[in-house]
């Protein structure tokens, strides 16, 4: 399916340094972001205390983070989670203090700002009444993420990223060729590293979720790069007058209208989650909406000007035809 046909080729291959300068400029100024700021890493892999909290009403996340502010606890990270009523705290762990403790002394201070009377459920959960009309106004669950947990799951995070990574390289160098599968990898660590600059220079945390996203745009790219790829290797049997640059070039203009609709109409799902999704998935909608976005460029003038700078040629994915000679024997 195309929306429209380009029918002279557009010489991407020609602006091919400058485009790959912007995206080294870009690339350092990420790494540089990195090793500045660092991650601001979630208690998933830091430990910490998760409490989630549900108000009768919709709760006010401003007058939460306030209640808890004063008592020393303005590090809280508070998101809505699911409906307007229901809030998940996130608390990093602090040295010296019991997260049962801290739990507690959290949903002490949100009991007494709605002027409340605690109750016992369960060593997990607690409710807290209206003293005059006797029902509840806000319940809590506990859930702590220990500090060996944490660094358990971030261990087990990065051993899936290098995973995928060889994963694509070896899948691309038995379908392709191996100067394809670097420069797929190098285009894909291109995108991670980007994402990953984005979350260290705004400080926005770094969960589970959003290392999910990571994984999902190493794929996702990897996908726009094998079709470009694959292009390029038809090219290579179709095109046999066609220099290296010109099969390139075509290839990239012959798949602009599907780059197009695949990517125009997942970005559209992307932002919805985005825009609309709420807080809980926030972060996560934003790794795949700068995953997506760097994806399609770097697959076009990222992997593709890498793999002709490698010197990637007609021989290398087309086998020479052998033809017989006249006394029987096979000639090339």
């Amino acid at each position: 399916m195309e929306f429209f046909r380009i029918k002279k080729d557009i010489p991407f291959m020609k602006h091919a340094l400058i485009f790959n300068v912007i995206s080294a400029i870009t690339f350092v100024a990420a790494v540089f972001f990195l090793w500045k700021n660092n991650l601001n890493y979630s208690i998933e892999f830091t430990g910490g205390t998760a409490i989630e909290v549900v108000y009768k009403k919709p709760a006010d996340n401003e007058a939460i983070q306030k209640t808890l502010a004063e008592i020393g606890y303005s590090d809280a990270v508070i998101q809505q989670f699911g409906t307007a009523e229901h809030v998940l705290i996130r608390l990093p762990a602090k040295e010296g203090k019991d997260g049962d403790a801290l739990a507690q002394a959290v949903f002490n201070s949100l009991c007494q700002a709605q002027s409340g009377v605690m109750e016992q459920l369960s060593d997990k959960s607690q409710v807290c009444h209206d003293a005059a009309k006797n029902e509840p106004v806000v319940k809590q669950s506990v859930e702590l993420v220990g500090a060996q947990v944490g660094k358990e799951l971030f261990t087990n995070g990065l051993k899936a990223l290098l995973a995928v990574v060889l994963g694509v390289m070896a899948y691309l160098a038995f379908r392709f060729e191996w100067k394809f599968a670097v420069a797929a990898i190098i285009a894909n660590l291109h995108d991670v590293v980007i994402i990953l600059g984005f979350f260290a220079f705004f400080r926005w945390e770094f969960s589970l979720s959003v290392l999910a996203g990571v994984l999902a745009v190493l794929g996702y790219s990897v996908n726009e790069s094998v079709v470009i790829f694959d292009r390029i290797r038809e090219n290579f049997r179709k095109l046999r007058k066609a220099t290296v640059t010109e099969a390139i070039n075509n290839a990239i203009t012959s798949t602009i209208s599907r780059t197009i609709i695949t990517h125009g109409c997942t970005q559209m799902m992307v932002l919805s989650m985005l825009l609309f999704g709420g807080q809980t998935i926030h972060n996560f909608a934003i790794a795949l909406t700068i995953g997506i976005l760097f994806g399609i460029y770097s697959s076009v003038f990222v992997a593709a000007a890498v793999a002709m700078w490698l010197g990637v040629k007609r021989e290398d994915l087309i086998k020479p035809i052998k033809e017989k000679d006249t006394t029987g024997g096979a000639v090339v």
